[in-house]
């Protein structure tokens, strides 16, 4: 009795894909964020990892960060409410790049909304800043996830997968940075990773690339 020791690190990492939009009738990652809780039951959650969340957001910059938001204070709750300092709070986004051919893992954003058509709510800033108290469109806020880590790991699993240092001007971007900020601000981990249309790489690939992600996340963060 009492010779347990300290309790296990354990990970929880919150999920989000994006709905269709101007020029994606389907989007892989609304799909693979809504299957992958399921997914993952039947394959089975690495050691010391939780999903604690799957959401689905608009495309569109102000429609997005309402529920992202929500999920990103809920998780700051539940954060503070445990007792145990181990728990890491990971916030993983996908994004479709409808052009890409590969994986890509994003390693920074930049505070630019330079939409190249309307957001679904009608939006299309040109070269003004996410974040005006952050100052200049130029600012780049980066991980603090290991993405040559992560993109070798699976790598070796066969995937083609990049590291990559543009996530684009587009929602994507605006997503990332306001998570990348808030992760800084309530000491989390933020990483947005973007795939390729199902034409391109298989649902089934895409899948088993998901899991094999948050394997990684699981043993390298």
């Amino acid at each position: 009795m009492g010779s347990e020791g300290p309790p296990a690190a354990v990970t929880t990492v919150h999920v989000t894909g994006f709905k269709k939009f101007h020029g994606v009738s389907e989007n892989p990652t609304e799909t693979i964020v809504n299957n992958l809780m399921e997914y993952m039951k039947k394959r089975g959650l690495p050691k010391g990892l939780v999903i604690g969340s799957c959401r689905i957001l608009e495309t569109a910059g102000q429609g997005a960060l309402v529920p992202m938001y929500q999920t990103l204070q809920f998780a700051t709750t539940s954060k503070e409410s445990e007792s145990s300092s181990s728990n890491r709070i990971v916030w993983l986004h996908f994004g479709v790049n409808s052009g890409a051919t590969r994986f890509a893992v994003e390693r920074q954003a930049v505070n630019e909304a330079t939409f190249r058509c309307p957001d679904e709510m009608g939006w299309k800033p040109q070269k003004v800043p996410i974040v005006h108290s952050d100052g200049a469109i130029t600012r780049i806020r980066e991980t603090n996830v290991p993405v040559e880590e992560i993109t070798k790991a699976l790598a070796k699993k066969g995937y083609d997968v990049m590291t990559s240092d543009d996530a684009g001007r587009f929602v994507c971007n605006y997503v990332y940075y306001h998570s990348l900020r808030f992760a800084e601000q309530n000491g989390m981990k933020s990483l947005f990773v973007h795939v390729p249309l199902f034409s391109t790489i298989d649902e089934d690939i895409q899948m088993q690339f998901a899991a094999s992600l948050l394997e990684a996340l699981a043993s390298i963060c």
